[in-house]
């Protein structure tokens, strides 16, 4: 069972790389500015799914278009902070089918770096900013051991 995050336990949560990055991403869509008052906790909200919201969504659905930004934008913040460690540039390719199943491929020159079989789209999200960060986390590491496992391929 997880236990929800203090207030305290955030804010040292929102400082990690992962979540900075994810931030930079998504203050780089507003282009209008709309957001400039908005918290980084409040542009990370959506992010965040605790079992209410969970149980509200349906077992079976289409994943609708701001799920799919926010999955976008995510896989993209893991691939900026790979690249950042290891200077290879990273390319995310999603192909999703519409019920929301699918895969998510980030590339490094030839070197697949983070393969994620996706489902269950519509439900994408984390219990806390803790999960989020771990999650989030445990892409970037991956895909940077794969590059510095192989680098001749990463870096074709």
């Amino acid at each position: 069972m997880t236990k929800a995050v203090s207030i305290e336990q955030q804010g040292s949560v929102v400082d990690a790389p992962f979540l900075k990055e994810l931030v930079k991403i998504w203050r780089a869509q507003d282009t209008n500015g709309a957001w400039e008052a908005k918290s980084d906790l409040d542009l990370l909200e959506p992010y965040i799914l605790d079992k209410e919201k969970r149980r509200a969504l349906p077992v079976v659905g289409d994943p609708d278009p701001d799920t799919l930004w926010r999955l976008e934008l995510f896989f993209n913040a893991v691939a900026l902070s790979i690249e950042r460690v290891t200077g290879v540039m990273i390319t995310p390719m999603l192909k999703l089918h519409h019920e929301g199943f699918g895969r998510v491929v980030l590339i490094g020159g030839r070197l697949v770096a983070v393969n994620k079989q996706l489902r269950d789209v519509h439900r994408f999200g984390f219990v806390n900013l803790a999960k989020l960060v771990r999650e989030g986390d445990k892409y970037v590491w991956e895909g940077i051991d794969l590059i510095r496992k192989f680098p001749d391929v990463a870096n074709y």
